[in-house]
């Protein structure tokens, strides 16, 4: 152990005696990137404000919360992409990103339902990218008063939605009325389908669980995951964005120099190994999958494909149902061509179909929400 590390545990010694272990760990609570989720919609007097603090907590892919909304007049909204925020190795083409931002789309159209709106929504008003997403608007929304637009039933489980990255319970089946309903997708344009089966199942388990370690091991896709980490509260609190690693006792294991970034990156690490194995029993507690797919891979189906991700999120959400999203095997770079062929194999969706979203359900822990960017951080004004 060198000298730089005995300071590190000195250091984080002194400040777990001097706050007491107890009063260490209740104080690790990123609060204020958690605020956006308790915040009262009702406080704003626009109402393109109501919906975009509801829409703003879509889950998105590694939490990039991609999106710019610009006010356009007393009605209007321009959503762009921050480019910034995408993920070039393992989402090169833009399409999570582009899923992420239909899912942010359908969660304001559900707010805006609320106030009695009507969100007419124009997808890419002017003109659909080409490999890559561009600076140009990604839709263009107007909140129009309709007498008709009535309360979706799905809105009261917004603030609620969680994408549950732990094991499930393996001695609880889902119930097939509730798997039932999980599938009653709203778009001709997007296929659902799902399976409860043991042998496919295992199948899609063992299949999960190599994608992953693609990923893992392939230092470039690895290394764009541990750039995005946030250790700890204060980097949590500065950067609400990302992958957040928080809470007693990992902050205290970090501050005690047991856990950093270069140690995550590092396939022979004690750290690299943990995380290996913590991703194993999540893949391996699936107790059943579902998937949506489109006919197509265009920008348009994106974007139909993360609305209609968001309606299953949300259902799930209602009966009580864990669900974790498994982007690993559909992603569009080398090392996944064989994984990615596979998965549209095995679940029987042919060229030029599309797999746009995977996910393992079950029944699982309660789990905190992910820290968000407050809504008038994403804002622009024309």
């Amino acid at each position: 152990m060198n000298r730089r590390q005995l300071l590190k545990i000195g250091a984080a010694s002194m400040v777990v005696v001097g706050a007491g272990v107890g009063g260490f760990a209740v104080t690790r609570t990123p609060e204020k990137a958690l605020a956006p989720w308790d915040n009262d919609a009702h406080g704003f007097d626009d109402a393109r404000l109501r919906a975009l603090s509801y829409a703003i907590l879509s889950p998105n892919p590694h939490n990039r919360q991609p999106w710019v909304a610009e006010l356009v007049g007393d009605d209007g909204i321009i959503l762009t992409c921050d480019l910034d925020r995408r993920l070039p190795e393992t989402d090169p083409f833009d399409r999570q990103i582009t899923i992420g931002l239909g899912c942010f789309l359908e969660t304001l159209s559900i707010a805006a339902a609320e106030d009695g709106l009507r969100a007419d929504i124009e997808y890419f008003p002017e003109g659909s990218p080409g490999e890559r997403l561009d600076s140009n608007p990604v839709a263009s929304i107007m909140l129009v008063p309709d007498t008709a637009a009535s309360s979706d039933p799905l809105f009261k489980h917004i603030k609620s939605r969680r994408s549950t990255k732990e094991p499930y319970d393996t001695d609880k089946p889902i119930e097939t009325a509730i798997f039932d309903e999980l599938l009653k997708g709203s778009r001709k344009s997007v296929g659902w389908s799902g399976t409860l089966d043991a042998t496919q199942v295992a199948d899609l388990r063992r299949l999960s669980w190599q994608a992953h370690e693609i990923e893992s091991y392939t230092p470039r896709t690895m290394q764009e995951s541990i750039d995005l980490m946030r250790i700890g509260k204060a980097e949590i609190e500065a950067n609400p964005d990302g992958i957040d690693l928080g809470g007693f006792p990992l902050e205290l294991f970090a501050g005690l120099g047991f856990v950093d970034r270069v140690q995550m990156a590092d396939q022979n690490s004690t750290a690299f190994k943990q995380g290996l194995d913590m991703y194993y029993a999540l893949m391996h507690s699936a107790m059943g999958h579902v998937w949506i797919s489109t006919p197509d891979n265009s920008r348009t189906s994106q974007l139909e494909a993360g609305r209609e991700w968001m309606r299953l999120n949300l259902r799930a959400t209602k009966a009580g149902v864990a669900i974790h999203p498994l982007s690993q095997a559909l992603q569009e770079y080398a090392e996944m061509d064989a994984l990615y062929e596979e998965i549209h194999e095995l679940l029987n969706v042919q060229s030029p179909g599309r797999i746009q979203m995977f996910a393992r359900i079950g029944y699982g822990p309660k789990v905190s929400p992910s820290p968000r960017w407050a809504v008038e951080t994403r804002i622009k004004r024309a």
